[in-house]
């Protein structure tokens, strides 16, 4: 799984139903569940595999706010500035963790915000994915669709972003750490695992 392609690859193959998932019928979800963490954490890998396995919906902030404009997050920087984008994203999760129960993937950035963190926290249950910057640097490094890292030091970047980050991360509700030999289903099941120890979030039903 050192290759972030591999590690998106298995998670359409579990999104579409794979038959190693386990039925999802034996949870109810109470509240939304918010993924938090690094680019290259599994956010999306993760909760999509999360989702079918305890059959609720997956949505992706970026995604919802992409569709909502009908341009990309970097024209939305571009013409409008981060302030405005920003604005617009807790607008989204507080729509989001208004509806449907499920699993919502969040940008990189999204919790680094207070009022993101309160308005999660208050209205769902934040995870953090927790990788190390060897695990997170291997998964990117050879990718091309990261504009944060377009810089002459990848590396570093990411490595500053980690860094600058880590202390807002550590706020999550709770922590799910990977490992370099974690399937798409070992994390999921990991983070399922750390959901049961919240009864006002996960029932189960058997």
């Amino acid at each position: 799984m050192g290759k972030i392609t591999s590690f998106s690859g298995k998670a359409r193959n579990i999104a579409k139903g794979a038959p190693n998932v386990t039925a999802p019928e034996r949870w109810k979800l109470k509240k939304t569940v918010v993924l938090v963490g690094m680019m290259g954490a599994g956010k999306t890998a993760v909760g999509k595999a999360l989702a079918v396995r305890l059959a609720v919906p997956f949505l992706d902030s970026d995604a919802e706010i992409e569709q909502a404009a009908n341009m990309s997050i970097a024209e939305i920087f571009a013409r409008d500035g981060e302030a405005f984008f920003r604005d617009r994203e807790t607008q989204v999760i507080d729509r989001l963790l208004e509806g449907e129960r499920g699993i919502l993937s969040t940008g990189g950035g999204a919790f680094l915000s207070e009022r993101n963190r309160n308005l999660i926290s208050r209205k769902g249950v934040s995870v953090w994915l927790k990788a190390d910057l060897a695990l997170l640097w291997s998964r990117v490094k050879h990718k091309d669709t990261r504009p944060l890292l377009r810089t002459a030091d990848p590396y570093g970047t990411l490595r500053d972003l980690y860094e600058t980050r880590l202390p807002f991360y550590q706020q999550a509700d709770l922590t799910v750490t990977a490992q370099p030999d974690y399937s798409i289903d070992t994390m999921a099941e990991k983070v399922l695992e750390a959901l049961t120890t919240r009864e006002d979030v996960l029932e189960g039903l058997t």
